[in-house]
Parts: structure tokens; sequence; C-alpha cells
């Protein structure tokens, strides 16, 4: 064993061996130095397990491969950009939205250099960094005043925590959604220190059911936009005008949590219509809270806006500071609401909203258009074909609600599907998609025309043959 363990290479041969290829000279010493130790002791570790190990296994230039993977993938960053085939269009796991390449642009201009984040150039004098992008949601949504924070949770959390600290807050039995990750609702009450009043049932509320429940401890009454699922059958809710009038005669704020709000109608799209932020606004809500990357798709940002008076008020709490978005959100925030003020041109332009509102018929000339360039490269270790399938809006936002899509469908024939999937994620590029009948299915309503080349690369090199 000791003999065998004396021909293991020592960390600066491997060094200099790793040194003579020109792709790593740039690379700190110190990772390609991890990478080799990693290996080495890998091998070591083998040895003294008693594994059969040849003297063969251990020379240089054998173990030079497995030390260049294990560099590359150290080197990598942790943080990169994937292929989506998932067909899941505002994905959570894959970074929701898209940003156009203008966005790009201007977040690379306003942060790659000093900028006006809160700096008046009218005056001179300090300004705020929330006045940059308030009136631009005001002008597209006709909401009095407006303040965007970090996401919509934080969102909820301080209008709560502003306008209906210790006071009771009266909400929809139905409504009580868990947004995500196990973060629900009465949670975010309870830390925002409202107290929760529960009423009607589960499926049907009424009107009377505000109205019973309304006592001098009352500060707010919430609605919450059931976004993420969906109530069927024999159901009713209050809606806005209604509430808002209850509001009103009993001097109380009305708000509402939208979730995935969006500033345009979807369903000449093929999907439900679902209310707008201006109709919400319309019918007289107090104050509105919605994301800024889902139906939006733009930055993650919690935005509210409605009533000066009760916007102000959040505005002043102290916590606002700890929930502020930074220069980087409100680059691109400011971008993306710009491109809103054309409606002809917003669903060409905002990558979300071209995804919900390409027709079939352009899917399926991609799909065809992958399908036959891999019918030609993969021919002798998978099959290829294009399936009829249906995509999901996703982020929590449109349940039970599908889009027409064609994926492109490859059964392997030198391997188990799990094996692929493991290698199409270890990419430099990843690419997912879905399992399904042990197929892997790549949905082309969530891959862009300009990912094909990179699909066709990915897949060669991932059914390559395995020594």
């Amino acid at each position: 064993m000791q003999k065998i363990l004396r021909l293991i290479p020592s960390v600066d041969e491997c060094l200099l061996a790793v040194l003579q290829d020109p792709e790593f000279e740039t690379i700190p010493a110190m990772l390609l130095k991890k990478g080799i130790r990693a290996v080495l002791d890998q091998q070591r570790q083998k040895v003294l397990q008693g594994h059969d190990i040849t003297t063969d296994d251990l020379e240089l230039s054998v173990l030079l491969t497995s030390i260049k993977e294990t560099i590359r993938a150290l080197h990598q960053p942790v943080f990169r950009r994937v292929v989506n085939g998932t067909g899941v269009i505002i994905h959570t796991n894959l970074g929701r939205s898209v940003l156009p390449s203008d966005t790009l642009n201007q977040l690379c201009e306003t942060s790659g250099n000093y900028s006006n984040l809160e700096f008046d150039l009218a005056t001179g004098a300090r300004g705020s960094r929330y006045s940059l992008v308030e009136k631009l949601v005001c002008e597209l949504t006709g909401a009095e005043a407006a303040l965007v924070v970090n996401n919509n949770a934080a969102a909820v959390l301080i209008a709560l925590e502003t306008l209906a600290r210790q006071k009771e807050v009266i909400v929809s039995r139905g409504q009580l959604v868990e947004i995500g990750g196990s973060f629900r609702i009465p949670d975010v009450m309870a830390r925002s220190g409202a107290k929760l009043v529960e009423v009607g049932a589960t499926n049907r509320t009424h009107l009377k059911d505000y109205l019973n429940a309304i006592t001098p401890e009352t500060g707010l009454l919430l609605k919450v936009h059931t976004s993420n699922y969906r109530i069927i059958g024999f159901s009713k809710e209050v809606n806005n005008e209604e509430l808002v009038s209850l509001g009103k005669k009993h001097q109380l704020p009305v708000m509402e949590d939208l979730g995935s709000g969006c500033l345009v109608d979807l369903s000449p799209y093929g999907l439900k219509k679902e209310p707008t932020v201006q109709e919400v606004v319309a019918s007289g809500m107090d104050v509105i809270t919605f994301s800024g990357d889902k139906l939006l798709g733009g930055p993650q940002a919690g935005i509210i806006l409605g009533s000066k008076n009760f916007i102000e008020k959040i505005k002043r709490n102290p916590m606002n500071r700890a929930m502020r978005i930074d220069k980087f959100t409100l680059s691109v925030l400011e971008s993306i609401l710009r491109l809103y003020r054309d409606p002809q041109t917003v669903f060409e332009r905002v990558p979300t909203l071209h995804m919900i509102s390409t027709p079939i018929t352009l899917v399926h000339n991609k799909a065809e258009q992958l399908a036959k360039v891999l019918h030609k490269s993969l021919k002798d270790c998978c099959t290829v074909q294009v399936a009829e399938v249906m995509s999901q809006v996703g982020g929590g936002a449109m349940p039970e609600q599908d889009l027409e899509s064609r994926a492109v469908v490859l059964q392997p024939l030198t391997m188990t599907l799990n094996r692929l999937e493991q290698k199409l994620r270890a990419l430099e590029i990843p690419i997912i998609g879905r399992a399904e009948n042990n197929r892997l299915l790549l949905d082309m309503r969530t891959i862009r025309s300009d990912e094909l080349h990179l699909i066709d690369k990915g897949l060669r090199q991932a059914l390559a043959a395995e020594p």
C-alpha cells in the first residue's frame, strides 16, 4: 500500500502539467491547487480503502483529465445561466422573468457608472430614490401614489404594519393563501402585529360576513387575490366595489394583495380574464400590492400603490429603509415600466409577455427546426420527435390555465433518462427539461431561437459515449 501511495504525483507536479494548457493560465493558483488536491486525496482514499488501483491509474497523464474537470467545476460561477425547456414561463426555481436586452443595456449604463440614485438633477439637492419610478407607476396605473420595496411579501408586511398594527384585519377564510416556501398570509399578518379575523366559509364569503365582523378594534379590510390556486363550483366572494363601499361607510382602509399583478389583459391569448392593476385601482381600493417579477416581467420587487395619504404613511414607516430596493432593481424596473407606455409593442419587447402571446404556429415551427437538427446529430443515440404539450404561466399565477405548446421529445438509447438529465445539468450552460414516461421533453415555448444551437451542442456532449 505504501508503495502505491508513493506513486501518487505531487501537487507541484500536477500544477506544472495543468499550466501547460493555456485554458488554465488565468485561473488563480489557489483554485488550481484546490482542484488538484481534491483529485489526489480521492485517489489516496481509494488506495487506503483497499480499492483495486493500478499503477496506470496513478499516472499523471491519466489523472490530468479528472484534475482539469474538477478545476473547471470549481471555477464556474455558482449562479449562472440555464436553458429553460420546462415550458413554465415564470419559473420560480429558474429565476422567474427574463429581462429584455434593452433593459440589460440600461442596467449596465446606470450601474456601471455613477447615477442620480438619490440626487435631484433639477435642484442639485438630495433626492429620493422612490421618485425615480413613482411617477411612472402612477402614470401607468392611475394611482395617486406609489412605493416600491424588495418583494411583494415585504409590501404586504409593511402595509399591514403601518395601517393595522395591534388592530384587527378582516379577511375571507378562502383567501388565507400560502405564497410559497411555506410563507403564509396569516404568518405575515402575525409578524406585522395585526390581528387576523377570518370571515365566511372556505368557498363562500358574503358582504354581511365582513359587516358583522367590524368592531371598534378593526383597522383594515383585506382582500387577497387567489392567484396561485382556484376555488371552483359552489363559491362566492365579495367584489371590490362592495368592499370599498363598506370600508368608506365605516371609515376603514381597504387593501388588496394582487400577488401577480399585470398591467395588460392576457385573455386574448387564451388565458382566463384576470383583473389588471388599472382595473383594481379604478375600483377604489385604498392600497394595492403586487410583484414586479411575475406577470409584470421585471425584477424582484413589491409594488405598493393607492391613495396618497395611506402610501405616505407607509413611506414614513422606519421599516421602509430595511426593505428599500437598490439601484439595480430601480434601473431594471424603470426600464420595464417604460415599455408599457406602448401597448402595441410591449408584448414583443417584454420576454414574459412575448412567451405567453407567441402563436402556436411559431412555437411549432421552432420545434420542427430543432427536431430536424437533432435527428441528424443524435440519430444513433436518441429518438427525436415533436409532440403536442401544454405550457404553464407559472410563478404562482393563473393556476389551472395552460397554453398550447409543442415539445421536442427525446428518448435516449445509450443511457438512462436519469443519467441524461444529470449530464445536461452538468453542462457549462445547463439544459433543464421535464421528464414524462421515460422521455425528456423540451418545451419550445420557453426556449428562444438563439438557444437552439446550445441544445444541439449540449445534447451531443451529454450523449457522447461514456468510458
